[in-house]
C-alpha cells in the first residue's frame, strides 16, 4: 500500500511517498510535487504486483568509487594478476574511471555519461592529453566489468541496465608490428651481449625461441623445464596473463641457451627481477640508437618468425603462443600465407 505525505524541511516543502508491501523492503522517494510522489508510489506497486519490481535505492546510495573499492579487493585478486609494485594495467584503468566518472552514483552513469567519457579520454579532457582508441576501447570494457560485478555479485540493480552495453566502442586498432631490421638487430644483439647484466641476452635469446611472454620467462623454474621432451612447462595459471597452464615447446636454440645458464639457488630460470631487466633492456636499445621497441615486442618477432615458416598452422601458432583466440593471431596469416605462396612458386618452376 502506497501513501503519499507532505514535509517541511531546510530547503522547502517535499512530498514523500513511501511503498509498503509485504514481502518486500518498504520502498521510499522525496519529490517536489504531490503527482510525481503519487504517479512514482503508481509505477512501484505495479511492478511489484508483476514481480518485476526492482530497487534502485542502492543503485542511488553507491558511487563508481565505492563500487571499484570493493571491485579490488573482492574481485580483481580471484581474477587478475597481482604484482608487488601494483603496475597492472587494470589497476591503471580503475584509477581513470575513479578520477573522472568515480563520484557518480550508479543511477547517474547512462549513455550520456560514458559517451562524454569516451569522447574526453579520446579527444583530451580536464587537462590531460589524447589516448589511442585501444586505450579507451579497455577502459570502457573495465567499466563494463565494474558495472556487471555490481549486478551479479553485489546484487544492486541498475535501473538503464549496463549503460557501456548500448555506446558505440573505440575501434581495437591494430597491433604493434615493431620489427628489427638485420642492421638494428645486429647493433642491438652487440649490446645486449655487452650489457653488465648478464642475464640480459639469454632472456632476449628465450623470449624470440619460445614467443613466452616476460612474465612467464621470469617465473620459469628449472624443475618447470623438460629436457627429454623438449618442453617449458607453465602451471601456475597465477603467472599465466590467460591463467590457462600450457607446455610451450623448446627449439634447439633455446634448449642450447638453457646449456648456457648456471643453475641459481632461487630454482628460477632467470633470476633477475622484472624492473633490473627492463632498465637493461631500456639502456641496450639505447645505446644500439633503437627507438619504439620493447619487451614485448620479442614475442611479436618470435610468432612472425614461426609464421614466416609457412610450415605452423594457426593452431599451431596458438598452442605456442598461448593466445585464447585465434582473432589474435589474424595478424599473422599473411605471412604464413606469403610464405606458403613462395614455396608453391618454387614447387612449380
Amino acid at each position: 500500500m502506497a501513501s503519499v505525505t507532505r514535509r517541511k524541511d531546510t530547503v522547502g516543502t517535499s512530498w514523500q511517498a513511501i511503498v509498503r508491501r509485504r514481502g518486500y523492503p518498504q520502498q521510499s522517494k522525496a519529490f517536489p510535487t504531490k503527482a510525481e510522489a503519487e504517479a512514482w508510489a503508481s509505477l512501484v506497486e505495479a511492478d511489484i504486483r508483476r514481480g518485476t519490481y526492482q530497487s534502485g535505492s542502492e543503485a542511488e546510495r553507491t558511487t563508481l568509487s565505492d563500487l571499484i573499492k570493493d571491485f579490488k579487493t573482492e574481485f580483481a585478486p580471484n581474477h587478475y594478476r597481482v604484482r608487488e609494485d601494483e603496475k597492472e594495467a587494470w589497476r591503471f584503468q580503475l584509477a581513470r574511471l575513479d578520477e573522472m566518472l568515480g563520484a557518480y552514483s550508479l543511477t547517474a552513469i547512462d549513455q550520456r555519461v560514458v559517451g562524454s567519457y569516451r569522447d574526453g579520454r579520446l579527444e583530451g579532457t580536464a587537462g590531460r592529453k589524447p589516448v589511442n582508441e585501444s586505450t579507451v576501447r579497455k577502459e570502457l570494457y573495465m567499466l563494463s566489468k565494474v558495472l556487471g560485478f555490481a549486478q551479479t555479485e553485489k546484487g544492486i540493480a541498475l535501473p538503464r541496465g549496463n549503460p557501456v552495453e548500448k555506446i558505440r566502442k573505440p575501434s581495437e586498432g591494430k597491433g604493434r608490428a615493431r620489427r628489427l631490421d638485420a642492421l638494428e638487430w645486429a647493433a642491438f644483439e652487440r649490446e645486449c651481449k655487452s650489457s653488465r647484466n648478464s642475464w640480459l641476452w639469454p632472456a632476449v635469446q628465450l623470449a624470440v625461441e619460445t614467443a613466452m611472454r616476460q612474465g612467464e620467462l621470469l617465473s620459469l623454474t628449472w624443475k618447470l623445464i623438460d629436457r627429454k621432451n623438449r618442453l617449458a612447462l607453465l602451471d601456475d595459471p597465477d603467472k599465466i596473463k590467460n591463467k590457462e597452464p600450457r607446455a610451450v615447446p623448446l627449439s634447439p636454440a633455446a634448449l642450447d641457451v638453457l646449456k648456457t645458464l648456471p643453475p641459481s639457488t632461487s630454482g628460477l630460470v632467470l633470476p633477475v627481477e622484472r624492473m633490473t631487466l627492463y632498465h637493461a633492456f631500456g639502456y641496450a636499445c639505447g645505446r644500439a640508437k633503437i627507438k619504439d621497441f620493447t619487451f614485448h615486442d620479442l614475442r611479436h618477432e618470435a610468432l612472425s618468425r614461426l609464421a614466416e615458416r609457412g610450415d605452423f598452422s594457426v593452431l599451431e601458432l596458438a598452442e605456442v603462443s598461448g593466445h585464447k583466440t585465434l582473432q589474435m593471431l589474424k595478424r599473422y596469416t599473411h605471412l604464413r600465407a606469403t610464405r606458403l605462396a613462395e614455396k608453391l612458386a618454387k614447387a612449380c618452376q
